[in-house]
Protein backbone atom coordinates (compact mmCIF):
# COMPACT_ATOMS: atom_id res chain seq x y z
CA UNK A 1 0.00 0.00 0.00
CA UNK A 2 1.35 3.23 -0.71
CA UNK A 3 1.08 6.58 1.13
CA UNK A 4 0.32 10.08 -0.38
CA UNK A 5 1.63 13.38 1.39
CA UNK A 6 0.79 16.66 -1.10
CA UNK A 7 2.75 19.70 -0.27
CA UNK A 8 3.10 23.16 -1.94
CA UNK A 9 -0.12 24.52 -1.38
CA UNK A 10 -0.68 28.20 -0.14
CA UNK A 11 -2.28 31.79 -0.74
CA UNK A 12 -1.06 33.14 -4.06
CA UNK A 13 -2.56 36.06 -6.36
CA UNK A 14 -4.35 36.22 -9.05
CA UNK A 15 -2.13 35.60 -12.25
CA UNK A 16 0.59 33.87 -9.70
CA UNK A 17 2.23 30.43 -10.29
CA UNK A 18 2.30 27.26 -7.63
CA UNK A 19 3.81 24.08 -7.57
CA UNK A 20 2.35 20.92 -5.79
CA UNK A 21 4.24 17.90 -4.76
CA UNK A 22 2.73 14.87 -3.95
CA UNK A 23 5.48 11.93 -1.77
CA UNK A 24 5.11 8.82 -1.80
CA UNK A 25 5.67 6.31 0.52
CA UNK A 26 5.80 2.75 1.29
CA UNK A 27 5.89 1.33 -2.46
CA UNK A 28 7.30 2.46 -5.53
CA UNK A 29 5.71 5.57 -7.38
CA UNK A 30 6.18 4.00 -10.72
CA UNK A 31 3.92 1.16 -9.94
CA UNK A 32 1.11 3.77 -10.01
CA UNK A 33 -0.32 5.91 -12.45
CA UNK A 34 -1.31 9.30 -10.83
CA UNK A 35 -3.78 11.99 -10.40
CA UNK A 36 -4.27 15.08 -9.26
CA UNK A 37 -8.00 16.46 -8.32
CA UNK A 38 -9.19 19.56 -6.43
CA UNK A 39 -12.53 20.30 -4.54
CA UNK A 40 -13.85 23.76 -3.53
CA UNK A 41 -16.15 24.51 -1.07
CA UNK A 42 -19.83 23.18 -1.52
CA UNK A 43 -18.48 21.38 -4.66
CA UNK A 44 -17.85 17.98 -5.77
CA UNK A 45 -14.31 16.56 -6.65
CA UNK A 46 -13.15 17.16 -10.08
CA UNK A 47 -10.08 15.91 -11.94
CA UNK A 48 -7.53 17.94 -12.88
CA UNK A 49 -4.70 16.24 -14.29
CA UNK A 50 -3.54 12.46 -14.73
CA UNK A 51 -0.33 11.00 -15.26
CA UNK A 52 0.51 7.31 -16.81
CA UNK A 53 2.69 5.23 -14.81
CA UNK A 54 6.37 6.20 -16.70
CA UNK A 55 5.61 9.99 -17.58
CA UNK A 56 4.63 9.19 -21.42
CA UNK A 57 0.79 9.81 -21.66
CA UNK A 58 -1.23 13.26 -19.57
CA UNK A 59 -3.85 14.06 -19.68
CA UNK A 60 -5.73 17.42 -18.58
CA UNK A 61 -8.98 18.81 -17.90
CA UNK A 62 -10.34 21.54 -19.90
CA UNK A 63 -10.00 24.64 -17.30
CA UNK A 64 -6.33 23.54 -16.41
CA UNK A 65 -5.22 22.90 -20.10
CA UNK A 66 -2.54 25.55 -20.80
CA UNK A 67 -2.53 26.23 -17.65
CA UNK A 68 -1.15 23.28 -15.81
CA UNK A 69 1.39 20.87 -16.16
CA UNK A 70 1.53 17.42 -14.45
CA UNK A 71 5.06 15.49 -14.24
CA UNK A 72 6.87 12.75 -11.92
CA UNK A 73 9.95 11.84 -11.10
CA UNK A 74 9.90 7.97 -10.34
CA UNK A 75 13.52 7.98 -8.83
CA UNK A 76 11.97 10.50 -5.81
CA UNK A 77 8.90 8.94 -5.39
CA UNK A 78 7.26 12.23 -6.49
CA UNK A 79 4.19 13.44 -9.01
CA UNK A 80 4.26 17.38 -9.42
CA UNK A 81 1.52 19.81 -10.52
CA UNK A 82 2.69 22.70 -11.51
CA UNK A 83 -0.41 25.72 -11.94
CA UNK A 84 0.42 28.90 -13.64
CA UNK A 85 -1.86 31.80 -14.51
CA UNK A 86 -3.81 30.97 -11.19
CA UNK A 87 -7.40 32.36 -11.04
CA UNK A 88 -9.69 32.92 -7.86
CA UNK A 89 -12.28 29.79 -9.45
CA UNK A 90 -9.06 27.62 -9.02
CA UNK A 91 -9.02 27.74 -5.22
CA UNK A 92 -10.00 24.49 -3.60
CA UNK A 93 -8.16 21.25 -1.79
CA UNK A 94 -6.22 20.01 -4.31
CA UNK A 95 -5.33 15.94 -3.28
CA UNK A 96 -3.33 13.81 -5.31
CA UNK A 97 -4.09 9.61 -5.94
CA UNK A 98 -2.63 6.54 -7.25
CA UNK A 99 -4.30 3.92 -9.73
CA UNK A 100 -3.35 0.66 -10.45
CA UNK A 101 -5.42 0.29 -13.50
CA UNK A 102 -5.44 3.51 -15.31
CA UNK A 103 -4.83 7.12 -15.27
CA UNK A 104 -8.17 8.73 -16.08
CA UNK A 105 -10.71 11.48 -15.15
CA UNK A 106 -13.08 9.47 -12.64
CA UNK A 107 -12.01 9.25 -9.16
CA UNK A 108 -13.23 5.88 -8.45
CA UNK A 109 -10.37 4.71 -10.96
CA UNK A 110 -8.09 5.59 -7.68
CA UNK A 111 -6.99 3.87 -5.17
CA UNK A 112 -5.37 5.70 -2.88
CA UNK A 113 -5.53 9.49 -1.44
CA UNK A 114 -3.62 11.35 0.29
CA UNK A 115 -4.76 14.45 2.54
CA UNK A 116 -5.22 17.03 0.31
CA UNK A 117 -3.05 20.51 -0.21
CA UNK A 118 -5.17 24.18 0.14
CA UNK A 119 -4.36 26.33 -2.37
CA UNK A 120 -5.89 30.06 -2.37
CA UNK A 121 -5.96 32.42 -4.84
CA UNK A 122 -7.01 36.18 -3.64
CA UNK A 123 -7.98 38.39 -7.00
Amino acid sequence: QVQLVESGGGLVQAGGSLRLACAASGRALSEYDMGWFRQAPGKEREFVAAISWSGSRSYYADSSKGRFTISRDNAKNTVYLQMNSLKPEDTAVYYCAASRTAPGVQDTLYDYWGQGTQVTVSS
